[in-house]
């Protein structure tokens, strides 16, 4: 084994990286950009090394600077985690050149599976069965858009190289062809360096389902079953869990045996995992399509982990280190039922927006790792509960890299107690100071299509009217909440002097307390009432309700508003509060009348930043009429293309940014004339 590894890589992987090697014995070193020098990852190992500026081009992407810090740090090994450097063949070749193990699969095998064109030829000479579409070479947008009428729409543009949904777009109509092409190249060669891309028959409500292969030098190949990751969106995975609902012992087998197949057809070594696209062919059977193949370890590894009970970041290291798989496939069996949640930093209601700020609150459900399965002889349960972070509270949220916070995965004897488990732990997962997808999530969750596993990769969009918009906690429970803080607060600071409280209290018994409120665009006004027998009443928009409240510790609060008895935590931000409770979130500010008294509802119809980024095009010029709605401008960041349209009628007076230009959140982008 080795005695050192440096993790070239940042975040939740990072650390998780840095979990196994350290129960290993294994010394690691992390490496960090400008924007990471006080991050979590660099925290979790032995050792840093700082390697550039903040954008992962400048940084994580240098990898001459990480061969020179691993080289300098004395490492003998280089693990790529995933995204970045993970599935660049040229790095995997100059790690080996520098006398440095690459942890994962040789160069040749990232080669032949690294382009989805390439590998889908050495798939259909293999006979594994391919979605119908172009997979050649020419990228002439004549020659694809003629393709695309011979496949028949609605058609699949995808980014030959890297993955993450980026470089991906559904095209249903042959005028909208073009621009979509133009989109994805322009996407992929910014994220992959690369504009090739392929296009295919889009297949009617289809599930994604990928198998876990695993590879040693000694010529061993197995796989650790499947993973369904149907529920996505911007053809991004949200859920996924293991085993795949309804998947038959049969067509498991099947599936299992050509992933095994297509790893050894290119020699592979490490982990990996082949992705098929699969639809119900009746009675519950599915047909698959070979779509591609990761060359690397999944973001959704943990599903995996916690169904089979081994550690696959260890089997990395020991594969890598010349050491044989610890299990041959008939040991490999499948206990209980997974499912991970990506908590990412967005507006799902917005378009599933990017978000960038402050982590002031995180606070995560009460959870220990997985027991992992060191012995490797034997199955242990895994605790019900784990999260992968590579966050703490007090940290931000850029714009340079991924949208994801963390993962938040649950383990049960089967699939419904794993809901069961996954809902609890989404209600006790609290994130403030930014948008997260977090109360999305929880809706998706108890939708009637995952609850009864009637998966697509349309799923979201199928539920659209129950996911999105949604009202959340009440907004008598919200300020019930916001009431039962300031009463713990001032509490907290009573003495026994009567004349000190600060509760209300008078020598004549009656008191009247007013909270001035806003939730979003809209203020309200909630009065907290003494009575003379010292009771207290709330009442909100003309309706009152008995009011009680006791502080449980922390951030808790037992609340009784009417008859309802509530537990809520609440959390102070400035003048935001943010409230939780078994039925969703909710966030108000607690306004100070005076202090807002001049505020005016200027910027209505303004067209502005809605993240920090970078304007790659304009539709439009100066003179210009536009319509509400209309695309105007793209940007991107946080590695995607956000298209931004006019807030409303009018014309275009003046362009304040021209393409290429980076731009601050909320800066004006362009100034509408009536």
């Amino acid at each position: 084994m080795f005695h050192k590894i440096l993790i070239a890589n940042r975040g939740e992987i990072a650390c998780r990286v840095a979990e196994t090697a350290r129960r290993l014995g294994v010394r690691t070193v992390a490496v960090y950009s400008d924007a990471d020098a006080g991050a979590q990852h660099v925290r979790a190992c032995d050792e840093a090394v700082h390697i550039g500026g903040s954008a992962a081009r400048d940084s994580y992407l240098q990898w001459q600077r990480i061969l020179d810090a691993a080289k300098a740090s004395g490492a003998q090994a280089v693990h790529p985690g995933y995204g970045f450097l993970s599935e660049n063949e040229d790095f995997a070749r100059a790690c080996a050149e520098a006398g440095l193990v690459f942890i994962g699969p040789p160069p040749a095998a990232i080669a032949a599976m690294g382009s989805k064109s390439a590998a889908k030829a050495l798939m259909e000479k293999a006979g594994v069965p391919l979605v119908p579409g172009y997979h050649g070479d020419n990228n002439d947008p004549a020659f694809l858009a003629a393709q695309a009428e011979r496949i028949g729409y609605p058609v699949l543009i995808k980014a030959s190289a890297g993955g993450g949904g980026r470089g991906m777009r559904r095209v249903d109509r042959a005028e909208d062809f073009a621009a979509a092409l133009a989109s994805c190249q322009r996407e992929a060669q910014a994220s992959f360096g690369d504009d090739h891309v392929l296009v295919e028959r889009y297949v009617t409500k289809p599930r994604h389902i990928e198998i876990q292969v695993f590879a040693d030098a000694q010529g061993q190949c197995v796989h650790l079953f499947e993973r369904d990751c149907s529920v996505q969106r911007r053809h991004q995975k949200v859920l996924e869990e293991a085993p795949a609902p309804g998947m038959s012992e049969a067509r498991r087998a099947e599936m299992g045996a050509a992933a095994v197949a297509a790893a050894q057809a290119v020699g592979y070594v490490g982990a990996g995992t082949v992705e098929f696209i699969a639809e119900e062919v009746g009675d519950g059977d599915l047909r698959f399509y070979f779509m591609e193949m990761n060359t690397r370890l999944q973001v959704e590894h943990p599903v995996t982990e916690a169904i089979t009970g081994h550690d696959l970041v260890e089997w990395q290291l020991r594969v890598a280190a010349g050491q044989p798989l610890p299990v041959r496939q008939d040991e490999l069996k499948i206990h209980g039922h997974a499912i991970e949640a990506r908590i990412c930093a967005e507006n799902p209601d917005a378009g599933f927006l990017p978000a960038t700020g402050q982590l002031a609150v995180l606070r995560w459900p009460a959870h220990i790792a997985f027991r992992r399965n060191v012995d490797m002889e034997r199955f242990h349960e895994p605790a019900p509960v784990r999260v992968d972070a590579g966050v703490r509270e007090g940290d931000a949220i850029s714009p340079f890299y991924d949208s994801m916070i963390a993962k938040l995965i649950v383990w049960g004897e089967n699939r419904a107690q794993a809901l069961a488990r996954l809902d609890a732990a989404l209600r006790d997962t609290h994130i403030v100071g930014l948008s997260t997808n977090v109360a999305f999530l929880r809706r998706v969750v108890a939708s009637p299509s995952f609850a009864t596993a009637d998966l697509d990769t349309a799923l979201i969009e199928r539920e659209r009217a129950a996911l999105f918009d949604a009202p959340g906690l009440p907004l008598p429970v919200a300020a019930a909440g916001v009431v039962a803080q300031a009463l713990a607060a001032e509490a907290a600071l009573e003495t026994s002097d009567p004349w000190s409280r600060r509760d209300g209290w008078r020598i004549h018994g009656g008191a009247r307390r007013r909270f001035d409120l806003r939730q979003g665009s809209t203020s309200h006004v909630a009065v907290l009432e003494r009575l003379h027998d010292g009771a207290l009443r709330l009442t909100l928009s003309d309706a009152s309700w008995p009011f009680q409240a006791r502080p449980l510790g922390g951030d808790r609060h037992d609340v009784v508003l009417g008859s309802q008895r509530l537990t809520l935590s609440v959390y102070l931000v400035g003048e935001r509060v943010a409230v939780f409770g078994e039925a969703g979130t909710a966030e108000l500010q607690e306004m100070d009348p005076i202090a807002h008294a001049g505020d005016a509802a200027g910027g209505a119809g303004r067209l502005t930043a809605p993240m920090p980024g970078k304007v790659i095009a304009l539709h439009v010029q100066a003179g210009d009429a536009v319509k509400a709605g209309q695309a105007v401008a793209v940007m991107e960041a946080m590695k995607m293309e956000h298209t931004l349209s006019a807030p409303r009628d009018g014309t275009v007076a003046e362009l304040l940014y021209a393409v290429g230009d980076q731009v601050s959140e909320g800066a004006e982008l362009l100034r509408l004339a009536d």
